[in-house]
């Protein structure tokens, strides 16, 4: 089969496209692979609403459910073997992908989302999932939270390769970056001959939440309306601007000397929100080489049916700067906005796997 075109033009401007969802339904119908032959799709990430959802959507799970039950096994870790299962079935998969184009080719499973705020212990289940999936094109997401940064180094000096998740201020993300690099240098320090080539990381930048939250902050200050929907790309491409600078430093060189890969920026997030954006907007207007988009079914569609390429990121900088202050200068905390939509993002994730915690727990009681 032949490759959408759109989706295709996209991957050769430097887009590598990524699926944000997984189910075992999607990998056993067939429909993952045909995504990946027919539009492009070279990767895939997960979290706990999408297992949520998955789980219980589905009667996939009730064998392993029931097997799980029979053994009395805990309801982590029966959390833990189902969606391990999925993520390891969905890298198999992959793994050609992954053959062919290192960096892609990978499928991301998260630590638990309660964990968010305890160093020690997200380092800990990273690299437990490392060990339970098994697999080299795996990524483990650590969200990026303060404590989340000091998790990133040890999990990248431990040899695991990491998607770090809810990144949504270009400051942040430059402690993001920063805690990649120290992981590398501290692998190096540990072992001059480290093989830093099979060591990757996406950095994940929250885009559609950023104009939902200054979107609502504008009109309740009464600003010009013609600011909404601008900060989120604006605030990704200054992100991207950041990324140059740092991949170009001769900090980074010295790693890429020793083999290392740079750490891709992942837009994520990129579904529309308000209906009265453009549904490819987070797709159009983030085009630039290096980098990856993961989007929901829906948006992969829709740019495949009628997407078409905006201004290159490189293109932006000064605009986006512009827009940023203009938001400020209205009257927006940005700091603030930045802590509320973290501290959402977290919420959301720990509640969805709460859900999916409650919703393994009566499955086991039911198949037991």
């Amino acid at each position: 089969m032949a490759q959408n075109e759109k989706l295709a033009q996209l991957s050769e401007a430097g887009v590598a496209v990524w699926l944000d969802d997984l189910s075992r339904d999607r990998i056993r119908s067939g429909n993952l692979q045909a995504l990946v032959d027919e539009h492009s799709v070279v990767g895939v990430t997960t979290n706990p609403t999408i297992f949520a959802a998955a789980i219980s959507g589905s009667d996939s799970y009730d064998d392993q459910l029931h097997a799980m039950a029979v053994r009395k096994v805990s309801v982590e870790e029966a959390l833990r073997t189902i969606t391990a299962a999925d993520v390891r079935d969905a890298c198999d998969l992959l793994a050609p992908v992954a053959e062919r184009q290192p960096g892609d080719g990978r499928v991301s499973l998260e630590v638990a989302p309660g964990l968010a705020h305890d160093t020690d212990a997200t380092a800990a289940e990273a690299a437990h999932l490392w060990w339970l999936v098994d697999r080299p094109n795996l990524f483990i997401k650590i969200p990026a939270t303060e404590e989340g940064l000091a998790a990133i180094t040890t999990s990248i000096a431990r040899g695991i390769s990491v998607n770090v998740t809810l990144i949504f201020s270009p400051e942040r993300y430059r402690a993001v970056m920063d805690s990649y690099l120290s992981g590398l240098e501290q692998r190096l320090a540990e072992d001059d001959g480290a093989d830093l080539s099979q060591i990757a990381s996406v950095a994940s930048f929250f885009v559609s939440r950023v104009d939902t939250e200054i979107d609502k902050r504008l009109d309740k200050a009464g600003a010009d309306p013609s600011l909404k929907g601008k900060a989120a790309l604006a605030n990704a491409q200054l992100a991207y601007q950041a990324y140059e600078e740092v991949f170009s430093s001769d900090r980074w060189k010295a790693l890429e000397a020793k083999g290392a890969r740079p750490q891709r920026p992942l837009w994520a997030s990129t579904g529309v929100k308000n209906p009265d954006y453009p549904d490819t907007l987070y797709v159009s207007e983030l085009i630039a080489p290096g980098t990856v988009n993961t989007m929901p079914e829906k948006t992969l569609m829709a740019y495949a049916d009628h997407g078409s390429p905006g201004t290159p990121v490189q293109k932006t900088y000064d605009e986006a700067a512009a827009v940023m202050k203009a938001v400020a200068d209205a009257g927006v905390d940005l700091d603030d906005v930045f802590r509320v939509i973290e501290d959402e993002g977290v919420q959301k994730f720990v509640d969805s796997w709460d859900e999916l915690t409650a919703s393994v727990r009566s499955e086991l009681e039911d198949k037991a």
